[in-house]
């Protein structure tokens, strides 16, 4: 432990930025710093613990509001002067009760003639529409929207694709099934990377609105995969609790 925390980069405070990152979903959720004891506490307990610089002392996440951050693996970048504690959060990571700390989208809006860009900002911590998002958290967030909209009355226009297999569950089992050939097709006929690429895509796509149907979040089916990493495929399925009776 000496030797590692020895060859950190340390700046003139004695502090190294950290970043935690949600091991599921890939979510930047919160950035702090870290001294000596506050790393090494981390990683004998398992639990975020930082240098809080506003109250001049060691900080563990969650110590107060029970919103703690379970650190599973530490990483150093290239540098060695800052870290990724990737972890399994316990309740939301912001002090403002929000998930993660960003949740202002930043842009540049189109200028008037003869005039400099203006940055726009919008979003708070209310919501979770501007949050930065991973590419499958932003499928899923359009799915989970597509389906709000759906209570409310329609307006006469065409409804999306998402929205029919939303409104058809046999249709929406049928186009999963369809999916899964086509891509098990791609190996038996040799059709190459890309094609496989692309079925794989469609197959994800109807899988995860059938499992908005169902409520089960992209976050729950990450947790069981990451779960399975250390088991034995065969160990894990003849532990499996039996299917229903039909």
């Amino acid at each position: 432990m000496t030797e590692f925390l020895d060859k950190l980069k340390w700046d003139k405070n004695n502090l190294v930025a950290v970043i935690v990152q949600h091991v599921d979903t890939g979510e930047v959720l919160m950035q702090a710093f870290a001294d000596r004891a506050a790393l090494n506490e981390t990683m004998q307990t398992g639990l975020a613990t930082f240098y809080s610089r506003s109250r001049g002392g060691r900080w563990c996440k969650g110590e107060t509001s029970g919103h703690f951050i379970q650190v599973l693996k530490v990483f150093t970048d290239c540098d060695r002067d800052s870290l990724i504690y990737l972890s399994d959060p316990i309740g939301p990571a912001c002090h403002t009760g929000a998930r993660t700390c960003w949740f202002k989208e930043v842009e540049l809006s189109a200028p008037a003639a003869g005039a400099e860009p203006a940055v726009h900002t919008e979003g708070d911590h209310t919501h979770g529409e501007h949050v930065p998002r991973t590419t499958l958290l932003a499928l899923e967030a359009t799915i989970a929207a597509r389906r709000e909209a759906l209570k409310q009355p329609s307006d006469g226009s065409k409804p999306s694709w998402t929205a029919r297999l939303l409104s058809n569950p046999e249709l929406l089992c049928k186009k999963v099934r369809e999916e899964a050939g086509e891509l098990c097709q791609t190996l038996e006929a040799s059709e190459g990377r890309e094609r496989a690429a692309s079925e794989m895509a469609d197959l994800l796509y109807h899988a995860m609105v059938l499992c908005n149907l169902q409520g089960v979040s992209m976050e729950e089916v990450l947790r069981v995969l990451r779960q399975r990493e250390r088991q034995s495929g065969l160990e894990e399925k003849a532990a499996r609790a039996p299917k229903p009776a039909a």
